[in-house]
């Protein structure tokens, strides 16, 4: 069986007019008009599925317009042209061969159904409209981030998934063993004993390839990652999963400033891609998730970014009239609802820069006050943060000072701490979650509809 893909013949159906074309796909929904019924047929080559049209006449069409929504088809016709109806073309089917019917079974029934019910189908959401759309725009955004970094000169690493150095702190990090937990061995302390473990001391699954990035960012000068990471986190949060995707640059002979120009430039990259390849999708978005969702995206493109120090933004909080949860202070975090408002402030994204030191991490450049770092965090509309990075302190006594200062465990990363002896420089990088892009980009505000197989606090299944 030699056919065609619909999203080929959406493009240049005109090249098959008149022609037999052979397809294969699933059906959105049948329905019969007497004397022939219609098929609405996806393959999921494209959004848009195609029309067949079946003849009463045809010898199983009793049991092909019955078919339900799910249901697997071959099917064999015609092309002809239908200048007057929405689609411009449909087949007219010769035949249709029913490869596998569903029943009343069939979770995906035509009715509604909540993102929550949807979450417990995680393996058939792909089918329904919504998330049809949504992974196509995590997919088209995917291909925008290789492809900035890519046409930038930036080299692609893969940075390990097991790790024994601690970036986000051994607390959010997962522990990995080979022990039997019925059957551990113990030192004379009555501690477990790691080194009779795999790897001969205690290991985790990463949180962030950033310590590795900057290594080989001090090799190659511009360097990005993008692939898994994990988090013991226990939040039930909308932005928050236990597992995700980071794009992680690390860039030599960058400062913070440089860093912001890097970020706004790639954001707003990925942001027009998906709009020139990603439109059927947004629309479909725009209509039904978010309302405004194309203006947003094509507003984003065409701003400014505003850049302001952390004690600024505090400065404009406690000016608002506005009654906090959360009460903004000058050495503290800013919550979400801090984050909405500043983005509303501006109308527009928004560099938060210059964070107090004691609440970022170690290794980030102390500034000239001694009392913030050059950090930023970037902020945009209906989604907060998005991106977070840093100029990396390049000073070896300096970091070593901090991690004193911050109780950090320096015996697993002595390697990393040497690259401040060895070809130091000023550099920079940052961190983007990937499921955060792509509730930015299509509306969705719940991570756990973000990637194809959320894993949450309680929720592993699959």
């Amino acid at each position: 069986m030699r056919k065609i893909d619909v999203a080929e013949l959406n493009k240049k159906y005109t090249d098959y007019l008149g022609k037999e074309v052979t397809v294969a796909g699933w059906v959105k929904s049948a329905r019969d008009v007497k004397s022939f019924g219609f098929i609405d047929l996806n393959d999921g080559t494209g959004f848009k599925g195609v029309q067949v049209v079946c003849n009463a006449d045809m010898d199983n069409y009793a049991n092909v317009i019955k078919l339900n929504s799910g249901s697997s088809v071959v099917c064999t016709g015609n092309i002809v042209a239908t200048p007057n109806n929405k689609q411009p073309y449909e087949i007219q089917a010769k035949e249709v061969k029913i490869i596998c019917a569903t029943d009343d079974s069939y979770p995906l029934q035509k009715k509604a159904s909540s993102f929550e019910f949807l979450r417990e189908q995680a393996y058939l959401r792909p089918r329904t409209n919504t998330f049809n759309a949504v992974f196509r725009i995590r997919s088209l955004a995917a291909m925008a981030i290789h492809e900035y970094f890519q046409n930038n000169g930036y080299l692609y690493v893969h940075t390990p998934l097991i790790t024994t150095a601690d970036c986000e702190g051994s607390d959010q990090m997962f522990k990995i063993t080979t022990l039997n937990f019925n059957d551990l061995p113990y030192t004379q302390d009555g501690k477990v004993d790691l080194s009779k473990d795999l790897f001969g001391k205690q290991s985790f699954i990463t949180g962030s390839g950033q310590l590795h990035g900057e290594a080989f960012a001090l090799a190659f000068s511009k360097i990005y990652t993008f692939g898994p990471t994990f988090r013991t986190e226990n939040s039930n949060t909308k932005t928050h999963a236990n597992e995700f995707w980071m794009i992680e640059p690390e860039i030599a002979f960058c400062d913070l400033e440089g860093l912001m120009d890097i970020e706004e430039e790639m954001l707003k990259y990925i942001v027009r891609y998906v709009l020139d390849r990603g439109m059927n999708e947004l629309q479909f978005l725009d209509k039904f998730i978010q309302n405004g969702l194309v203006e947003k995206l094509e507003k984003v493109v065409n701003s400014k970014f505003v850049r302001i120090d952390h004690k600024d933004v505090i400065d404009i909080l406690k000016q608002a009239k506005v009654k906090w949860e959360f009460e903004p202070d000058y050495g503290e975090d800013i919550a979400k609802e801090h984050e909405k408002y500043i983005t509303e402030y501006f109308n527009g994204p928004v560099f938060i820069k210059n964070w107090p030191k004691d609440i970022k991490a170690y290794y980030m450049k102390l500034n000239e006050d001694g009392k913030t770092v050059a950090a930023v965090d970037l902020e945009v509309p209906g989604a907060g943060e998005l991106i977070g990075g840093s100029q990396r302190e390049e000073d070896y006594n300096k970091i070593v000072n901090r991690c004193k200062e911050m109780n950090v465990d320096t015996s697993t990363i002595d390697w990393y701490l040497n690259l401040r002896k060895f070809g130091s420089c000023v550099h920079s990088g940052f961190g983007m979650g990937f499921e955060r892009l792509v509730m930015y980009l299509t509306g969705i505000d719940n991570i756990r509809d973000a990637i194809p197989f959320p894993r949450t606090p309680k929720n592993c299944n699959y």
